[in-house]
């Protein structure tokens, strides 16, 4: 019993971290439901477990930003307009992959997400110093809450295939796809930092509902667990979402990618049978 009283109080702290980076919280759910004994859930059914949760995050955290003013409504739509059917194509995929080919997938998407992490806030100073010099596409102007300015050009060209590759993951490893469009947008498209995680949570509503839905038609989903996951990531993508203008990034980023890393090696020891 006392395993499903921490479901709540572990998702509490995974909505925090998830809201304040943007990358939906499923590279933290998954490796806890599929590695500690006492939860020991297949990857398929942690996956869908896990996107079923991140809806709750993506609902909560996008409620704060938009009373913040960071989101790029435009270009979440645009990103979203293909995330949609990845999604879909990303969880039925999961349903014809072995189990352990899934458990190293995911192991290694991981360490990626780890590498990004740690080296996210050099890129992102060497983003803003580079701001404006964007040539081409569509300019974009936002003017936030607190009065801060962001200018940047978009090039709408790229993002079907962007939003196409988020929702592919999202949707194949029980993520928001955060952790590919926050990288995607800032580093590729030029988006700056802040507005890129304040979209990609928007963009999260679409890819985790669609991703949701073919896991329930699947019957991929633990739902005792998904609810007792979304009564601590709602309050936690709260505070996360509000201490993200104010608290830097930088300290949380290498923490949270040794543990990344850490759970990353555990899964491909575990599903390559060297540990059980």
């Amino acid at each position: 019993m006392w395993n499903l009283v921490m479901l709540p109080l572990f998702a509490f702290l995974i909505g925090i971290i998830a809201a304040m980076l943007g990358i939906g919280g499923g590279v933290f759910i998954v490796p806890m439901l599929v590695l500690l004994p006492w939860y020991n859930l297949d990857p398929a059914i942690a996956s869908g477990t896990s996107l079923a949760a991140i809806v709750f995050i993506a609902l909560s955290s996008t409620f704060r930003y938009r009373k913040q003013k960071r989101i790029d409504y435009l270009l979440g739509l645009a990103l979203a307009s293909t995330t949609i059917p990845g999604a879909f194509l990303g969880s039925y995929t999961k349903s014809i992959i072995e189990t352990w080919i899934l458990g190293l997938i995911f192991a290694i998407f991981l360490i990626f997400v780890s590498i990004r992490m740690f080296i996210g806030k050099r890129r992102e100073n060497k983003r803003k110093n580079s701001a404006g010099k964007t040539s081409g596409g569509k300019k974009r102007r936002i003017i936030d809450s607190y009065g801060e300015i962001f200018t940047y050009s978009v090039n709408f060209w790229a993002t079907p295939f962007l939003g196409f590759v988020g929702g592919f993951c999202s949707g194949l490893l029980g993520i928001g796809g955060g952790a590919v469009l926050v990288p995607a947008m800032n580093m590729a498209l030029g988006v700056p930092i802040h507005v890129a995680v304040a979209t990609s949570m928007f963009i999260m509503i679409f890819t985790s509902i669609s991703g949701t839905l073919t896991n329930i038609w699947l019957k991929q989903i633990r739902f005792d667990y998904a609810l007792l996951l979304a009564a601590g990531i709602i309050f936690g993508a709260q505070f996360g979402a509000h201490y993200a203008a104010k608290v830097s990034a930088r300290n949380l980023r290498r923490m949270f990618a040794v543990v990344l890393l850490f759970a990353s090696v555990r899964m491909i020891l575990k599903f390559t049978g060297v540990m059980p």
